[in-house]
């Protein structure tokens, strides 16, 4: 029982420690999944030694307050949710509560927003005062910045007393700028949307509040007593949307707990879509009157509870820095970190981008680092953790030379990277061969590294040309291949010499051009020789399409060692489709962007159909620009589109429009 009652202290001791610098330092140094099992930890032996349990514990409490503004005792108590990480943990917490209730009940989903949980208090339709949750008793009155966010209504559509609950949040695409902005200006930068909505919002200057671009959705209404005509929470949903309060639109009311959990699994892949931030969803008893039979805990309702996505973001120990060698001759920076499960994978590895950023975040061999997963498939390191132990680590020294040829390494102007400056260098040689392969170069399924190794250490390959010359005699020489996967590999690449033009410019690797480059070279001048002898006039006309690019395509196009392999890939057969599958010139002319998420069809079969009607797909939002087409969950091209009063389509105006 005593090493009981010391682990108990130190989970007390570590919990505090993190409200405190969550809540009043804005500095979190572990993310919320940790959080939350140290949390767990902590109530499981509580519960099962309840004479453990002390008046302090955290178990009792929300979090910590700021001392920066005035205490502020909330009129109803802010309670925090207990987590679910799994559909058993869902099911197990449904057939408690329908057994308290009697039968089985309705739930309403919610999207839990990654931000500041906050307090509003309404006297006859006016806002009064906006309080932060603080511990849940006490909070920070932050009134006067509260009242510089639009989505917070001054006066309601209805003469109302009433309280609400909210979380302020900042969109992506905002706190992205906000974090370029910094930089540039040499102030600090936030490590995610939620840190720069609380330190926005905890602000001594409301001014500076004010310039930021903050949000906020309503999730709960505190009913006066004499409204007894509301009786579920989906209604109170719909009433506070029709006093003015903004509400997030991704909520929906199902029958059982196995609608709630498809509702999980359906936002734990569309989430990425979003321009704020969710890391969870909200489950709730629809019936008010169940709610009230069900109560609470000392902390949480016993009739919500929240179901945790994987974490995005996660901290662990750089145990390393490698050093890649790109197929431009980049000089790539790879954090070898202590593997850690981040997202639902085990990971082991993450971008770092350059030595700018190296340099930026003061990344140093032996930190302890955040790492994120969001859209993206490869992790990115995001924030070094202030400590002690950081200061006393050497500080990272860039390379000077490649790590594979040992040639020094040059700087390129206006460009962030290192590159080799040996143009035949081995590591260069066989990234341009990976890449050549890959899905969204020329789709040569099944040849990987390892056999990309052989080719080129045995001579058989040198350029992406090479490939073309292989016989399926080649490929027996290699180890462990047997004749029927020898006869794959050269089925495969003789399959990839029709792929479509796109694909053959995207995989030549040129510099600056990457997918969406090629789509739009293709797009615009529609053969190879027009792109190979287009002026960099011509190139730089091109909308999306700036002058270095130009000037990188039109110096690939010209130069010697480049012109010898597009026609060695000619003399071995490779002819890529021009012209793709257009089938009328509807939209000719036409220049449209993609935003959000399509019901009927993924963007990139949207974009298909319209290349197939003769109009053109850009990846970015400009005066001319003829339409968006906004799926559910637009990102901030809608919002550029809107500034710059370009028409926006939703998705049925989009079909009816290409028939």
């Amino acid at each position: 029982m005593e090493r009981l009652a010391d682990r108990v202290k130190y989970l007390r001791d570590e919990i505090n420690k993190h409200n405190y610098n969550y809540y009043v330092l804005d500095n979190p140094t572990i993310s919320d999944y940790e959080f939350d099992k140290l949390f767990a930890e902590l109530k499981e032996i509580e519960d099962v030694n309840p004479q453990l349990v002390t008046p302090d514990s955290p178990t009792h409490r929300v979090g910590s307050i700021s001392t920066k503004f005035e205490e502020y005792k909330h009129e109803y108590r802010l309670y925090s949710l207990d987590n679910t990480y799994n559909a058993d943990e869902l099911r197990k917490w449904y057939d408690r509560i329908t057994k308290e209730c009697g039968s089985p009940q309705e739930l309403v989903c919610e999207l839990k927003i990654d931000g500041l949980a906050i307090a509003l208090s309404y006297k006859d339709g006016f806002f009064t005062t906006g309080v932060t949750r603080g511990n849940g008793i006490v909070g920070e009155n932050i009134t006067q910045n509260l009242r510089t966010i639009k989505a917070i209504p001054l006066k309601l559509f209805d003469n109302v007393n009433i309280d609400v609950r909210g979380e302020i949040y900042m969109p992506k695409s905002s706190f992205e700028k906000l974090n370029q902005e910094s930089l540039e200006k040499g102030e600090k930068v936030f490590a995610n949307p939620r840190n720069a909505a609380a330190g926005s919002l905890r602000q001594l200057d409301s001014r500076v509040t004010a310039k930021r671009d903050l949000s906020m959705f309503t999730y709960t209404v505190i009913l006066p007593k004499e409204n007894d005509s509301i009786k579920t929470h989906w209604d109170s949903i719909q009433y506070v949307k029709k006093l003015g309060f903004k509400t997030n639109p991704n909520i929906r009311l199902v029958k059982n707990i196995e609608e709630a959990i498809e509702f999980c699994k359906e936002w734990d892949v569309k989430r990425y879509d979003l321009d704020y931030a969710t890391d969870g969803v909200v489950i709730k008893v629809n019936s008010i009157a169940c709610q009230n039979e069900l109560g609470y805990t000392a902390r949480a309702p016993k009739w919500a509870t929240a179901f945790k996505f994987p974490p995005e973001e996660i901290s662990t120990k750089l145990l390393d820095i490698h050093l890649g060698v790109g197929k431009t001759g980049a000089i790539t920076p790879v954090a070898i970190l202590e593997p850690v499960n981040l997202a639902g994978s085990v990971v082991s590895r993450a971008s770092l981008h350059n030595f700018d950023e190296i340099k930026r975040l003061d990344v140093r061999i032996g930190d302890t680092v955040f790492i994120k997963k969001a859209a993206e498939i490869i992790p990115k390191v995001i924030k070094v953790v202030d400590c002690d132990e950081h200061y006393q680590l050497p500080e990272y020294v860039p390379p000077v030379e490649c790590p594979e040829c040992h040639s020094p390494l040059v700087e390129r102007e206006g460009e962030v990277n290192l590159y080799c400056s040996n143009p035949d260098c081995a590591s260069v040689a066989k990234a341009r061969l990976e890449y050549w392969v890959s899905r969204e170069a020329m789709d040569i399924d099944s040849i990987g590294p390892s056999v990309i190794e052989q080719l080129y250490n045995r001579g058989f390959v040198s350029n992406p040309a090479d490939f073309y010359r292989l016989t399926v005699d080649d490929f027996l020489t290699l180890d462990l291949v047997k004749e029927r996967s020898a006869r794959n590999y050269y089925k495969s690449i003789q399959g990839s010499k029709n792929r479509p033009l796109a694909k053959f410019i995207n995989a030549l690797a040129i510099r600056h051009v990457g997918k969406e480059t090629a789509d739009l070279l293709v797009n615009e001048l529609t053969t190879f020789e027009n792109i190979k002898n287009a002026s960099v006039e011509k190139l730089s006309a091109i909308e999306g399409i700036g002058e270095k690019i130009a000037l990188s395509v039109h110096d690939f196009f010209n130069n010697e060692t480049n012109k010898k392999m597009i026609e060695e890939f000619f003399a071995l057969g490779v002819k890529p489709q021009e012209g793709g599958v257009k089938v009328s010139d509807k939209l000719a002319g036409r220049t449209f962007v993609l935003t959000g998420t399509l019901e009927s069809m993924t963007r990139d079969e949207a974009g298909e159909k319209i290349k197939m009607l003769g109009g053109k797909v850009s990846s970015s939002v400009s005066k001319k620009t003829s339409f968006v087409v906004a799926g559910s969950n637009p990102g901030s091209k809608f919002d550029k589109a809107q500034g710059l009063g370009v028409k926006i389509l939703s998705e049925e105006e989009f079909k009816e429009l290409i028939g």
